[in-house]
């Protein structure tokens, strides 16, 4: 892996478009620890290592993982990315419902163009949601529980309208950042840049595991994270190979298939996004309750009973609903990205079938049973991964202690998926070139 980005920076184009990326990362970083207009930086950093020193944040924790920690210190790219993925998640689901938008999946680039375009218009639309709700929750003081320092300094409606646009614009802005690392530099820019934040957190994750539980215990996660990222390794690499036989045809004078390759269908052929959909959808309840809720008053029964069971991640309810939306939103996902009667339809029509299967119906029902049997522990592996860290947490701290748990699962998903998916690109790219000169 070493050798390939040592070839990577010999190569002058390969080499600036690295450098182009790790820019515009660099960018989205100091972005993240820049505080919005009207955010007291100093009682902020104050509130915030308090909640990381006890169990306040609750259900932030994770939505705050994929800002990079720049949500709960309110800065400008707060709301990061989460909007655009979570636009781009419910435009995909939407394909299913609405046929204008299959028959746009299906017009080539002109029509994923014009759902990129809808992308962008629901992301801009999420972002001032959200930053409307994190700024009412901030000036309610309710945003960091456990904190009594004002965290805005001007509460007037001008003072939040104000911080609401900048953390709106530094969305939008995040959104051409990830585009145009995916256009422009190496590999897929909003994982990239989730990438990047949370690898941004892992030194002080693990500075507050050494100060809370000392030298030992720091080496065991140590070693028990180095395990759980082999085993991510292997089941992320881990595919089933479906071979697939094409017929020869003679065009012209030529003589054209005869060959035979395979159709590679992933054990995890969802990826992470089940487990960013489901932590989402989690957080939605927390967030309407600590909305509706009243200054004064006791809450309402609703309100109590997403207070004790939706907002502690060591809480087994909590962990057995956050498995069940993995396992759901995993089968749902793969059911939407992958067509087993288009992808037979496609091998038709170039003159490929499964060797033992006719083309057409019997080899989509083929595909859809491979699919459903690798769907299932697929999910299941997501699943473990994704609350294995909040059982330990719940076991481990006894009820107390430390909120979130250093280079929890959900960490190390992203990590190793998007680290892979990087090195591969570089390397095709880096094969490309070397076949290209090769050829001349």
């Amino acid at each position: 892996m070493l050798s390939a980005f040592v070839s990577a920076f010999r190569t002058p184009d390969l080499r600036r478009k690295i450098l182009f990326t790790l820019g515009l990362i660099a960018l989205y970083r100091l972005g993240a620890s820049l505080p919005s207009p009207g955010v007291s930086y100093k009682n902020v950093q104050e509130c915030v290592n308090i909640v990381n020193g006890g169990d306040s944040a609750g259900i932030y924790q994770l939505i705050n993982l994929f800002s990079g920690g720049a949500l709960l210190q309110l800065s400008v790219f707060a709301i990061g990315i989460m909007p655009y993925i979570t636009a781009s998640i419910i435009i995909q689901l939407l394909t299913v419902v609405i046929p204008r938008f299959e028959e746009l999946r299906k017009e080539g680039q002109a029509g994923q163009n014009k759902m990129t375009q809808y992308t962008r218009y629901l992301s801009i639309a999420l972002a001032i949601l959200q930053s409307t709700g994190l700024v009412a929750l901030a000036s309610r003081g309710q945003l960091l529980r456990g904190c009594t320092k004002p965290i805005l300094d001007d509460t007037s409606i001008f003072g939040m309208i104000i911080i609401v646009l900048v953390m709106t614009a530094g969305a939008a802005l995040v959104m051409w950042f990830g585009e145009q690392i995916t256009e422009r530099g190496v590999g897929n820019g909003m994982s990239l840049l989730i990438f990047a934040g949370i690898a941004a957190r892992i030194p002080a994750q693990g500075k507050q595991i050494y100060d809370s539980r000392g030298l030992m215990t720091t080496i065991l996660v140590g070693v028990a994270a180095f395990v759980v990222i082999i085993g991510v390794i292997f089941v992320e690499q881990g595919q089933r190979r479906i071979p697939v036989q094409y017929a020869k045809r003679v065009v012209g004078r030529k003589m054209y298939g005869g060959s035979s390759t395979y159709l590679p269908l992933k054990v995890n052929q969802a990826g992470v996004i089940p487990v960013i959909f489901a932590s989402s959808l989690l957080y939605l309840p927390n967030l309407l309750a600590q909305l509706t809720q009243k200054s004064s008053g006791n809450p309402a029964k609703w309100q109590e009973l997403i207070q004790k069971y939706l907002v502690n991640p060591t809480n087994p309810a909590y962990v057995t609903i956050y498995f069940a939306l993995i396992v759901f939103f995993t089968y749902f996902y793969v059911a939407i990205t992958f067509n087993p009667e288009e992808r037979a339809d496609e091998m038709k029509k170039f003159g490929g079938f499964i060797p033992g299967y006719r083309p057409g119906k019997p080899t989509a029902d083929y595909l859809n049973y491979v699919l459903s049997r690798i769907t299932l522990p697929g999910s299941l592996y997501l699943g473990a991964v994704a609350v294995l860290p909040n059982l330990l947490l719940g076991i481990g701290s006894g009820g107390g202690g430390m909120s979130s748990l250093p280079f929890g699962g959900t960490s190390v998903l992203i990590i190793v998926s998007v680290g892979l998916d990087t090195v591969k690109q570089i390397e095709s790219q880096l094969m490309n070139r070397n076949y290209e000169g090769f050829l001349k």
